[in-house]
């Protein structure tokens, strides 16, 4: 770096104060609290995770790069910086059945993205959360922003790549077929179809398809009975024994489609009881998360029982979420304000749940 970088370098903006409506400066009279489905603690969310069970689903709602929080960065250019040591830290806890769930604006995702690639997590799809025209209200003045006013939230799925000693699944799937010294299209007969195996299980373009886990068996099944005798055991993940299909349908995250909801959520933003307020009417968090959303999400790719990750927690809706769903969540939050709110909300989730 030259000495005119380094003496145009950006320091990082201030944003006390900024983005929130209510700021509480009594001590916080706990930093931890849990019951039989949530845990929440006090702090940085990087002294947490090592203590945190393995996540089956994470929800990230962090910086959007606008100055909306103490902490967030100035503009998306931050984003990667801010981003990486959390990512890091994602990655050496999840496994192949986890689904990471990345809100942010269309800018700051961009930024973010290769990040997220960088540490093994794969793109599957961009959801759109439009709040409508109703989010504007008119108070926008087009010919001083000189762009389209912006309604829309993206909330990106990725999941963790699957590999099998440091090889990405598909293409250790293709080499223990071609180990074997079987012919392609040999895959054929063991899965008992005319022509799906070879064209879809051992395909090395875009055209590749998980095997489902019955199918997985027929085919290492197969190549173990039939394959040359010297490299045997075929498909094995553990490098000692052929693999199962309970093994293997651990290989790729949990996803369940609900019927007619597509990639673009049409959801007004928040408002109403569903924002958590303080006496007065003034809402804590400018950017609590719809439960319904968060609820589908986590619907969508975990079971009852599982482990659901809110890194950056603020009011702790993944966590209400999950708490309504029987899963077990785990949340940290840095900023003692909404930490306080936040077990505010925690506390009458919990009385709700004992009442029903």
């Amino acid at each position: 770096m030259d000495d005119i970088t380094k003496s145009v370098k950006r320091e990082r903006t201030s944003t006390v104060g900024r983005g929130k409506a209510v700021t509480r400066e009594a001590p916080l009279d706990e930093l931890h609290w849990q019951n039989d489905l949530v845990t929440v603690s006090f702090g940085d969310s990087l002294q947490h995770y090592q203590n945190w069970e393995t996540p089956t689903c994470i929800i990230s709602d962090g910086a959007y790069g606008v100055l909306g929080f103490e902490g967030d960065t100035s503009d998306h250019t931050g984003i990667p910086e801010w981003y990486e040591p959390h990512v890091a830290a994602w990655s050496r806890q999840a496994t192949a059945q986890t689904t990471l769930w990345f809100w942010n604006s269309e800018i700051g995702w961009a930024a973010a993205h290769p990040i997220l690639e960088k540490y093994g997590w794969r793109y599957v799809n961009a959801n759109i959360w439009n709040k409508g025209k109703g989010h504007i209200a008119g108070n926008v003045n087009t010919s001083k922003i000189r762009r389209f006013p912006v309604t829309t939230e993206v909330c990106v799925q990725y999941v963790m790549e699957a590999r099998v000693g440091g090889t990405p699944l598909r293409e250790w799937l293709i080499s223990e077929w071609s180990r074997s010294g079987l012919p392609r299209k040999a895959a054929n007969i063991a899965c008992g179809v005319a022509d799906a195996a070879a064209r879809k299980y051992l395909d090395k373009g875009h055209l590749w398809y998980f095997p489902p886990p019955d199918m997985f068996e027929k085919l290492q099944a197969y190549a173990n009975e039939h394959g040359a005798p010297a490299g045997r055991p075929y498909f094995s993940l553990d490098g000692e024994n052929p693999g199962t299909a309970r093994e293997w349908e651990k290989m790729r995250s949990k996803f369940k489609c609900p019927y007619g909801v597509t990639n673009v959520w049409e959801r007004p933003a928040l408002r109403g009881s569903e924002r958590f307020s303080i006496p007065g009417g003034k809402a804590v968090h400018l950017n609590q998360k719809p439960l319904d959303l968060l609820t589908q999400i986590i619907e969508a790719t975990t079971d009852a029982g599982d482990v659901v990750w809110e890194p950056f927690g603020g009011l702790f809706s993944a966590s209400v979420a999950s708490h309504r769903l029987g899963r077990r969540a785990y949340s940290a939050e840095i900023d003692p304000t909404y930490f306080h709110y936040g077990l505010e909300r925690l506390r009458a989730e919990g009385l709700q749940r004992s009442l029903l």
